[in-house]
């Protein structure tokens, strides 16, 4: 299922004061949205859900409630905002922010991945300047760690926003189901089919959804069979595989290294010769010597 972009609550954003800063739709057709905004007033009414995430200041963003205004923001406070709520902002001082933007269709289809069960409907409890331990932990490390618009992130991109997602439905909706267990890995012919097919799409921008699909499973259960198998979380095994094979080209060829990098599935060879520097602690270009 593919959404079609912008979002309302984008859109409504570029109608305003608010700066985007960066963006992107990811597979599934969920958006990424980084945005500054400052002295600016806001009404979002959306069909879909956001989840808003403050990343830098936001104590003077001011919440319009039947009490009157009311503020409470600040780094690693949260807002749920479902589909249909209809929320008023007063911002008197510049702050950043991520969206995550979702819809009904993507939280079904995740249920029933997971559970097995498709919930006719699924209620979202609104949640204001909040905290949660676990939101703050996968947006920062894995949203705010990763560059955007590289391809070689987007498996990790989608795989963060899908636990982001996963947690909503488990601790801020009706549906509150506790996690399947998944014992045992991949079977062995499974996991054979699986790696063979990244070795061959390094340098495509792979999806959670693809590798699932090598293993005729669910991208839930495969994530958590092939972590069982590989002690890694699948985008965490790609990406080892992307820079053993840049690594091992940089060694034994004369490329360019912007071949190499798109070889790689980096789209820039700055973020290629940065990732790798972080890995192996040189740039590719010095181990040529």
């Amino acid at each position: 299922m593919t959404t079609a972009m912008p979002y309302q609550a984008f859109n409504n954003l570029r109608q305003h004061r608010a700066r985007l800063q960066d963006s992107v739709q990811l597979g599934s057709g969920i958006q990424l949205a980084a945005w500054r905004n400052d002295f600016d007033c806001v009404t979002q009414r959306s069909n879909h859900h956001t989840l808003s995430l403050y990343t830098e200041a936001g104590f003077d963003t001011w919440h319009k409630t039947t009490a009157g205004w009311q503020n409470g923001g600040g780094p690693d406070r949260f807002c749920l905002m479902p589909e249909s709520s209809e929320t008023t902002w007063d911002i008197r001082s510049e702050f950043s922010f991520v969206h995550l933007y979702f819809t009904d269709e993507h939280l079904r289809q995740l249920a029933e991945q997971i559970w097995d069960k498709s919930p006719a409907s699924i209620a979202l409890d609104e949640k204001i300047f909040s905290e949660d331990v676990r939101i703050t932990q996968l947006y920062r490390h894995f949203l705010l760690g990763s560059s955007w618009q590289q391809y070689a992130n987007h498996l990790t991109l989608s795989s963060a926003s899908t636990l982001l997602m996963t947690h909503i439905l488990q601790h801020y909706s009706e549906v509150l189901w506790k996690l399947p267990a998944v014992r045992g890995g991949l079977a062995p012919v499974a996991l054979r089919n699986v790696m063979a097919f990244i070795e061959e799409h390094l340098a495509s921008p792979l999806t959670l959804a693809e590798l699932a699909l090598q293993a005729g499973l669910s991208e839930f259960h495969f994530a958590r069979m092939f972590k069982q198998s590989t002690k890694l979380a699948p985008h965490q095994y790609v990406m080892q595989r992307r820079m053993a094979k840049a690594e091992q080209m940089v060694r034994q060829g004369s490329q360019p290294l912007t071949e190499i990098a798109l070889a790689c599935g980096f789209s820039s060879s700055s973020h290629f010769s940065n990732r790798f520097k972080s890995v192996y602690g040189i740039m590719p270009s010095a181990l040529r010597g």
